[in-house]
């Protein structure tokens, strides 16, 4: 997995997983990136400082990165729960209005999204929206074999 920063063109900056950078350019010419703030689908790479290991076994040290939220954004293996007052309303408003849009859309298959994710690549059988849960080891065996999808946080609907 390579974690890049990435920006939009009205200049919103985050990170998002990639398995490695060919998926990452792969999503980018299909125009399937996407900024979490604001929907732009204009997204580049952002300048990132490496974390480089030290000597020896001493521990590194990851470099911080300015104006960008530093939540856990690892993809999670069921959905992520981020507490409501350590994130900004507006990027509330934005997730729930996700999660309202993916629910409306989209098929629930629980923790059988990985095989169904399956059957819709090799084509056994309709292509659908779905979401649902996967392990990471699940999740990373879907990558290996090609197949697209994403993780996002899922945000409770109450306060």
């Amino acid at each position: 997995m390579i974690k890049y920063r990435l920006r939009c063109a009205n200049d919103h900056a985050f990170e998002s997983w990639f398995k490695d950078s060919a998926t990452y350019e792969r999503q980018e010419k299909r125009k399937l990136l996407e900024c979490p703030v604001c929907g732009n689908g204009k997204i580049e790479r952002a300048i990132m400082a490496p974390n480089v290991g030290r000597k020896g076994n001493a521990r590194s040290t990851p470099a911080a990165l300015p104006d960008v939220p530093s939540p856990d954004t690892a993809p999670a293996s069921a959905p992520a729960v981020v507490p409501a007052p350590a994130m900004p309303p507006e990027m509330r408003k934005v997730l729930l209005e996700l999660r309202k849009q993916v629910e409306k859309n989209c098929d629930y298959v629980g923790d059988k999204f990985a095989d169904e994710a399956r059957k819709i690549h090799y084509g056994e059988t309709d292509k659908r929206g779905i979401y649902g849960e996967t392990s990471d080891e699940e999740a990373a065996a879907l990558a290996d074999e090609g197949i697209e999808f994403g993780r996002l946080p899922w945000v409770p609907k109450g306060n």
